[in-house]
């Protein structure tokens, strides 16, 4: 069984649109894009840099494969080529194909296809924004870690990772650090049920 991990970048209210550029996801009349790039430093590459230095296979939804298809191609080198190179798999309703080399689209039952994925022979399957698909991940129980890059502002508009309808879930914390800037890196697992209890007598 193959692991899948998620890796988002986030403003401390939540918002994962649009960090690396303004005109990265403008939907929703969003203003805030390329809020991500001031803060980063020596352990944000870090971070990223030992996410990406395994083999990996890349699973995304729909907006967020229009974007790296757009961008990622025009930019070889590191990470470029790793993106490039690396098997894709899209999650989508309404694409009916997938230009960026080694694409393949994902119809269908997107939670039974995936669960199928992590059953094959492969490397490690990351994902990278996708908030929507990462909600059905997360209904399904197929993500086994989520790596968050959480950034010290607020934005109070945009789409956010965790929205309305999110499964509650505990979590486990594996590794964190923070970085001179400001950025909390923590990396989860799922840890079963929410528990509850009361500090009433």
């Amino acid at each position: 069984m193959r692991k899948l991990k998620v890796n988002t970048f986030l403003t401390l209210d939540g918002v994962m649109q649009a960090p690396g550029g303004p005109e990265e996801d403008e939907s929703g009349n969003f203003k805030h894009g390329g809020w991500q790039f001031p803060y980063e430093d020596e352990m944000t590459g870090e971070v990223m840099g030992t996410f990406m230095g395994v083999p990996f296979d890349l699973l995304l939804g729909r907006k967020t494969y229009d974007i790296f298809a757009g961008y990622w191609p025009n930019h070889p080198g590191d990470p470029g080529d790793k993106l490039n190179n690396a098997r894709k798999y899209v999650a989508s309703r309404t694409l009916n194909k997938a230009d960026w080399q080694n694409s393949a689209l994902i119809k269908g039952d997107v939670a039974k296809e995936v669960a199928k994925l992590k059953e094959q022979d492969g490397p490690e399957i990351h994902v990278y924004g996708s908030g929507d698909l990462v909600q059905t991940l997360l209904k399904n129980s197929l993500i086994d870690e989520l790596h968050l890059l959480i950034y010290p502002l607020l934005l109070g508009t945009g789409k956010r990772l965790f929205a309305e309808g999110t499964v509650p879930t505990s979590l486990k914390v594996t590794d964190s650090k923070v970085s001179s800037n400001g950025v909390f890196f923590a990396k989860y697992e799922p840890a079963g049920d929410v528990q509850y209890g009361t500090f009433a007598d």
